[in-house]
């Protein structure tokens, strides 16, 4: 599978020409890999990126203007064989996706989507630029999806790891249902904390769904060796914290938009969380992964 590296003294970067995914994020300095590397017998993925939509659908679909349309879950460039590198500099990868034929009977809007890893020191920049290209408003949601090795020390137990925001947080996460939609029931997961233990029961209910989050940030560490790396959010509403029960990587995954909501109408343009952008018009967000 085709891929691109970015290299500099402290990380270097791989990401997939399939779906623009990053698969690697390696410290040079330690030699540790920080990405999550696909075991197909547990997730397959490495850090897909989200749009135009999160999570699934009600029923696989929505509703715009009286018309049905079919999406897989997170959208469609997540595995997509369209995008294209765009440009390579000596810091910086582009990937573009432009809407398509085929695009258009799925989402029915023009549209231009590019993801921009940046490489600098031991922090990569991940930034979304999406250009309207139609004549009507865009409705969309956007999010990452990076799936993060806990622990990173072959000596060292998952247990032995926690997420710590940058704010003492009272938090709850919305129950997913077991077709994957947010449903009315909630659990507290802070309680005036900030830390969360991870644990192999702690995603036995899927994942942990943190509407309007007020922490910006947040760090994976270990009690053995202390800060892992920091993903900075700030462009971002929501967060979803996810894995495979049992499995030894978190994802941290910053998102504009959610999944479908159980009472959803399923009609795009009152989709919980949903976007707007005028026609002719530019969005942009971005996140950012440091590296101790």
């Amino acid at each position: 599978m085709k891929k691109y590296t970015l290299q500099n003294e402290h990380l270097s970067i791989s990401v997939l020409e399939k779906g623009a995914e990053l698969c690697s994020i390696k410290n040079l300095e330690t030699g540790k890999e920080h990405i999550w590397q696909a075991d197909p017998e547990i997730w397959s993925s490495h850090a897909p990126n989200l749009f135009p939509i999160i999570g699934v659908l009600k029923d696989g679909q929505y509703f715009y203007e009286g018309n049905a349309y079919n999406m897989p879950k997170h959208g469609m460039v997540r595995h997509n064989e369209n995008i294209r590198l765009k440009e390579k500099t000596e810091d910086k990868l582009v990937f573009e996706l432009i809407y398509s034929e085929e695009s258009l009977k799925s989402y029915p809007f023009k549209f231009n989507f590019q993801i921009i890893y940046k490489l600098k020191r031991k922090k990569l920049q991940i930034a979304h630029r999406i250009t309207n290209l139609d004549s009507k408003i865009m409705f969309f949601s956007l999010g990452g999806h990076p799936a993060f090795n806990a622990p990173i020390n072959t000596e060292e137990k998952y247990t032995d790891c926690y997420l710590e925001f940058d704010q003492n947080m009272n938090l709850e996460t919305h129950i997913l249902n077991n077709e994957g939609l947010v449903s009315q029931k909630t659990q507290r997961i802070l309680q005036n904390e900030k830390k969360i233990e991870l644990h192999e029961h702690l995603f036995d209910d899927d994942a942990l769904i943190f509407k309007n989050i007020p922490s910006k940030e947040v760090a994976l560490k270990s009690q053995l060796s202390g800060t892992i790396l920091t993903v900075e959010y700030s462009d971002f509403k929501n967060i979803g914290v996810w894995a495979k029960a049992g499995a030894p990587y978190v994802c941290i995954e910053p998102w504009l938009g959610i999944a479908d909501v159980e009472g959803t109408d399923q009609n795009l343009e009152t989709k919980e969380g949903i976007l707007q952008l005028e026609a002719g018009k530019e969005f942009k967000a971005a996140y950012t992964i440091a590296v101790e």
